[in-house]
């Protein structure tokens, strides 16, 4: 799926957000046609998220949860119940895989499964020297600022000691 429109001017105003760019021109972004299991996104607070599926009938020991580099897959695959014979099988238990892209220093911090729903608890934790920042100008900073501070304070004494002295 390729999309119509162009952004060509967001690439300019904007630094490394290339892959970004890449994928919603590219239309890869996107699960066309697979919603099992079904899932919410949930923002908590300003640096923190919650994926919550629905995978009902599934164990813990059945769902693996990796965490790459900007992705999460979560997958799971039931093992077969040859001992048991169905009359009606309505619980969908086939096997699946979720992928959900993340953002730059998002990281999961904890996985629970209860009463058939997968809460996935993320967090965003931007690196101290990723972090705003003052830069002074010209390298200088605090240091100029004082030394011309300084000079003018000399140069009131020096002319109200001339004016002491006439």
């Amino acid at each position: 799926m390729r999309t119509n429109f162009d952004f060509t001017p967001f690439r300019r105003s904007t630094v490394g957000f290339d892959r970004l760019f890449d994928m919603l021109e590219s239309g890869n972004g996107w699960q066309a046609g697979d919603n099992y299991p079904p899932f919410d996104l949930e923002r908590v607070d300003d640096d923190q998220y919650r994926i919550t599926l629905a995978v009902a009938g599934f164990r813990p020991d059945e769902i693996d949860i990796t965490a790459q580099q900007n992705l999460l897959i979560v997958s799971g695959r039931r093992r077969e119940d040859n001992d048991r014979q169905y009359i009606h099988r309505g619980i969908a238990t086939r096997a699946f895989e979720r992928r959900f892209g993340l953002a730059d220093y998002v990281q999961v911090k904890n996985a629970d499964l209860r009463d058939g729903i997968l809460a996935i608890d993320l967090v965003r934790e931007i690196p101290e020297e990723m972090k705003p920042r003052k830069v002074a100008i010209n390298g200088a900073g605090e240091d100029v600022q004082q030394q011309l501070g300084g000079e003018r304070q000399s140069g009131n004494d020096n002319s109200g000691e001339a004016r002491d002295a006439a």
